[in-house]
């Protein structure tokens, strides 16, 4: 019999978590609620207030399952407990927990892969004699330096595809059209026509993509499996698959304000010159983001109101970035919800909307 071997890592693997870092801000709520969750590689993340589980389905059937407690930030911290702060702890802990929860589903895919080539070895070699089995070796990982690097890499292209190339561009419209884009409102507001033109057509593109096409039919499970608990009807795929996959809380949504309140914002920093700008547009983004989750947070809670209408282009998106799931695509979150509920449980959290 063919030891069990762990294979290098794929590039492959690596390019996926990549691409599936650039997407967690359009895959997690980033909102501290009663339930929320993100879509990763083959499974989902939910979390309650205090506790997370993720559930990754392997290509055999199996569903793996990762789940910790996970306090508040503005429970550790009270600086997070106050407006804009709470915004931008919010985020950090939701961006830190998805990068957490990404890492376990690219773990469980190198698993995959290792047992797809143990298996591939095992057909070729036969009935031919092997030696004694080897000690069984550690489950290979996506190393802490690979994770560092993706981290890296992703929050360059953050700034390149989110800063550099929309105001490359707005400069350039406003060397061609002088009389208009010297307007700061309308050079600006150029700015952010740019970004979104950016986003829609990367999204698209994306969705084209037997992977992408997959982690948005997980982004649906997650948001049909919320809207289920969130009805008080019992949590069943049968329940879950009447729902719509569009959500308000999506970080879609959490999106289109941050572009629309960084518009208003740059118009207080009239800078001339190139760099300066880049800059003050770099420096803003925690302050933008803060104020961004509050104006989401309060149109969650006045539905109706004209606050309401800034989440409305997110749900349109969401036809984009959410696709109607297979049921054993909606076991899955349902599998993860469970699990963070059940630790949820076992903690005694209270379970109250933020």
């Amino acid at each position: 019999m063919v030891p069990y071997q762990r294979g290098p890592v794929s590039l492959r693997t690596y390019f996926r978590l990549f691409t599936h870092t650039q997407l967690l801000p359009i895959l997690e709520s980033g909102e501290e609620t009663l339930v929320g969750g993100q879509a990763v590689m083959e499974g989902v993340m939910m979390r309650a207030p205090h506790s997370y589980c993720v559930a990754v389905r392997k290509k055999n059937g199996e569903i793996l399952t990762e789940q910790m407690p996970m306090p508040r930030i503005s429970e550790q911290h009270k600086i997070f407990k106050y407006p804009v702060f709470r915004g931008v702890g919010t985020l950090y802990q939701a961006m830190s927990l998805g990068m957490k929860a990404l890492k376990f589903s690219a773990d469980v895919a190198i698993e995959d892969e290792a047992q797809a080539q143990a298996a591939k070895a095992a057909a070729a070699g036969g009935s031919v004699t092997q030696a004694a089995p080897a000690e069984p070796r550690k489950a290979k990982e996506v190393p802490s330096w690979a994770m560092a690097v993706n981290v890296i890499i992703s929050l360059g292209m953050f700034i390149v595809l989110n800063k550099l190339v929309p105001l490359s561009v707005a400069t350039w419209l406003k060397s061609l059209y002088p009389n208009i884009f010297s307007s700061n409102a309308l050079f600006n507001l150029a700015d952010g026509v740019v970004r979104m033109l950016i986003f829609l057509i990367l999204m698209f593109a994306l969705s084209l993509t037997k992977e992408f096409h997959r982690i948005f039919e997980y982004h649906g499970a997650e948001h049909k499996v919320v809207f289920n608990y969130e009805s008080g009807k019992p949590v069943t795929i049968e329940n879950a698959q009447k729902f719509v996959t569009f959500h308000p809380r999506c970080g879609t949504s959490f999106l289109f304000v941050v572009i629309f309140v960084s518009v208003i914002f740059y118009m207080f920093f009239p800078f001339q010159a190139f760099l300066p700008k880049l800059l003050a547009r770099i420096a803003l983004l925690l302050p933008i983001a803060g104020v961004s989750y509050e104006l989401i947070r309060f149109a969650a809670k006045h539905q109706g109101s004209m606050l309401s209408v800034l989440t409305a282009p997110g749900l349109w998106l969401q036809r984009i970035t959410t696709k109607p799931p297979a049921d054993e695509q909606a076991a899955v979150a349902i599998h993860a919800l469970q699990g963070a509920m059940a630790l949820e449980e076992k903690q005694g959290g209270e379970l109250v909307i933020a």
